[in-house]
């Protein structure tokens, strides 16, 4: 079938991509599912700082490549051998799990090694692309590719939801929420009542607040964006400051997750941990980024520091958990949505993620925007 798509042509170009965008928004050729896939009419797509570390050329990906890994939709077809139905409302996450490689017998902890690999390489799991362009293949972004009306991904790349949950919290569940609520519930494990710091305030840093505010925990959050800090006392958080000025306040919690993706926000969140603590980190920095901390104080004050990449999720397992809580109103992920767009709109949307003002936006298609 003919679909329309935002096709990344190269990695690296320079900013601003509103001015000179390597994005080219057209029509691409999409097969039917293959066996254990599904296609799907995408609802609503996240823009997060994994498309925008491929665009950067941070994190490098083969091109030319669709992006987008963070949407929900409606399953229109099912390959041979596939359980998911059609019709159903399903979250696209970015890791394909094969459930039987030893990574996957973590529990989480480590990234399936089988979509790892096929991640890297820009197909779907088994090998395939079923993406083209003018004769020539298309990669797929993390197994998902969802800045596009339509995608095919693996089974085991979604999880269906029940109809109740809208579109645009489902989307939000597939990346933010899995990834800044998995470092609290799944990596950092504060114990009853324990206070957590969030250092980076961005839609992941924000879906961490979120959850551990659901889960009963006090929270400090800490940004050098005013509005940001506006934002998270309007969720909960207890206090909101600047690194300097969580520094300075003497602010040390048991649980620190840091979402920024930088070496700065690192340190600072390694600095705000209390003896004894966990520093989670779930930012994606530059890899040529270093950071600096004394590590007398790991062993002296028995710290931890944990990866945890996704957070740490099985998503078949954590999904139904988030929407429990958004079903309570205890977890009001609609406030996470900072602006909705149109895929013409992509460049400048990218801009103003880089610049730090947006939260997170929404590629919606609709009667009022179908493209």
């Amino acid at each position: 079938m003919q679909i329309t798509g935002a096709v990344l042509e190269r990695c690296g170009a320079p900013a601003p991509w509103s001015r000179a965008s390597p994005i080219t928004v057209g029509p691409l050729e999409l097969d039917p599912p293959g066996p254990g896939e599904v296609a799907v009419r995408i609802e609503a797509a996240g823009l997060c700082h994994s498309d925008l570390s491929v665009v950067d050329g941070n994190r490098v990906r083969p091109t030319p490549m669709l992006l987008g890994h963070e949407a929900a939709g409606i399953v229109e077809d099912v390959g041979p051998g596939t359980a998911v139905p059609v019709g159903a409302r399903v979250v696209m996450t970015f890791l394909p799990r094969c459930g039987a490689c030893a990574a996957c017998a973590t529990d989480g902890r480590l990234p399936c090694s089988v979509g790892s690999a096929a991640n890297a390489a820009g197909e779907l799991v088994g090998g395939v692309r079923r993406l083209h362009r003018a004769g020539q293949d298309v990669h797929h972004h993390l197994g998902v590719s969802a800045f596009a009306t339509h995608a095919v991904v693996s089974a085991t790349s979604v999880v269906a939801v029940p109809d109740d949950v809208p579109a645009d919290v489902a989307a939000l569940l597939g990346c933010a929420v899995l990834t800044g609520g998995g470092a609290v519930l799944n990596a950092g494990r504060p114990a009853p009542g324990d206070p957590v710091t969030v250092v980076g305030l961005g839609g992941v840093g924000m879906a961490a607040l979120l959850v551990a505010r659901a889960l009963g925990h006090e929270v400090t959050g800490v940004d050098t964006v005013p509005g940001k800090l506006a934002l998270a006392r309007e969720l909960g958080a207890a206090r909101a400051l600047t690194p300097d000025e969580a520094v300075a306040a003497g602010v040390r919690a048991p649980v620190v997750v840091e979402a920024a993706g930088s070496a700065r926000a690192f340190e600072t969140a390694y600095a705000l941990t209390a003896p004894g603590g966990t520093t989670v980190t779930v930012g994606l920095p530059g890899p040529a980024d270093r950071a600096t901390l004394a590590p007398l104080t790991l062993t002296a004050e028995a710290r931890t520091v944990v990866g945890s990449y996704l957070g740490s999720a099985v998503p078949g397992r954590d999904i139904p958990r988030y929407v429990e809580l958004w079903r309570a109103g205890r977890l009001p992920l609609e406030r996470l949505v900072s602006a909705r767009i149109g895929l013409d709109e992509l460049p400048r949307a990218l801009d103003a993620l880089a610049a730090g003002e947006e939260l997170r936006q929404l590629i919606t298609f609709d009667e009022r925007n179908p493209a």
